[in-house]
């Protein structure tokens, strides 16, 4: 590659014209929640990396991203071997750092097959899927065992998610999620403007550092859609916890996979749906 491309960051600058009730107008500088594409790439002993995805994310985490995406897919038997940027000589130096390449050391529990080759926007977790039935096929780890957090530390975990939301403090356009314990400690948080890729970052984050995406509770900053709950199934958690309300799909699965699902939660109340 002739030229080294500069990595992108989470935010960009740009400038802005703020009108007033007043009529006047106020010219400054804001902050802009960076949104540029991701292809996942993957490759194993006998079969040369082939996309399997196309996202749009927030860059940052991406290794993380790639490596939850493929637990939440139901594809990866054990960590990967190898998680990288894609080095091909054709991509053009501004595509550099939006390919990644998961390397296994075994293939996929499955055949990635054709109905992952698509692209997704970063507001939908389960675009592209052939069919409802395929969609409700949710790979599962297994009921979480453990404790669920109690209902005052429940309502208190968006507050905490919050605090570790630093791109949304100077943009006010992404998205967040964390993994919690059953006493309210934060493992891990993650942002991106994409609700599903955040999630997929959380529990990449635990794959990478070779530990258990399973936990307590999930939380997540919005609402408790289906796509939430098939991957917090998929990661093995114990609890969903949503700032904003779930839909009919998610609460059946929930219920189904028993997985504790709470929404429209804060300070002062959480609805427990599953």
């Amino acid at each position: 590659m002739s030229e080294r491309a500069r990595r992108p960051g989470p935010t960009v600058r740009t400038r802005v014209r703020e009108q007033l009730a007043d009529g006047t107008e106020r010219r400054h500088e804001d902050r802009l929640a960076t949104e540029e594409p991701l292809e996942i790439r993957l490759a194993w002993p006998g079969a040369d990396a082939r996309r399997v995805w196309v996202t749009m994310r927030t860059p940052g985490h991406d290794f993380e991203l790639a490596a939850g995406w493929l637990v939440h897919e139901g594809l990866l038997a054990a960590p990967p071997r190898t998680i990288a940027y894609c080095t091909d000589v054709d991509l053009a130096p501004e595509q550099e750092f939006n390919v990644v390449t998961v390397t296994l050391d075994q293939p996929p529990t499955r055949d990635p097959g054709h109905r992952h080759a698509g692209s997704g926007s970063s507001a939908c977790g389960v675009c592209g899927k052939d069919s409802v039935a395929e969609a409700l096929a949710a790979p599962a780890a297994g009921r979480w065992a453990g404790e669920l957090p109690p209902p005052d530390v429940v309502r208190a975990l968006p507050d905490a998610l919050r605090t570790g939301q630093r791109v949304f403090d100077s943009t006010g356009g992404v998205h967040a999620a964390a993994l919690a314990r059953a006493d309210g400690e934060l493992l891990v948080v993650r942002e991106d403007v994409g609700r599903h890729n955040a999630v997929d970052k959380v529990t990449g984050a635990r794959v990478v550092a070779g530990a258990s995406p399973a936990e307590a509770a999930l939380v997540v900053s919005g609402r408790a859609g289906f796509e939430l709950v098939q991957k917090a199934v998929a990661a093995g958690v114990g609890a969903l916890v949503a700032v904003g309300a779930p839909t009919s799909l998610s609460a059946a699965l929930a219920k189904e996979s028993g997985l504790a699902l709470f929404g429209f939660t804060s300070p002062k109340r959480t609805v427990r749906y599953a």
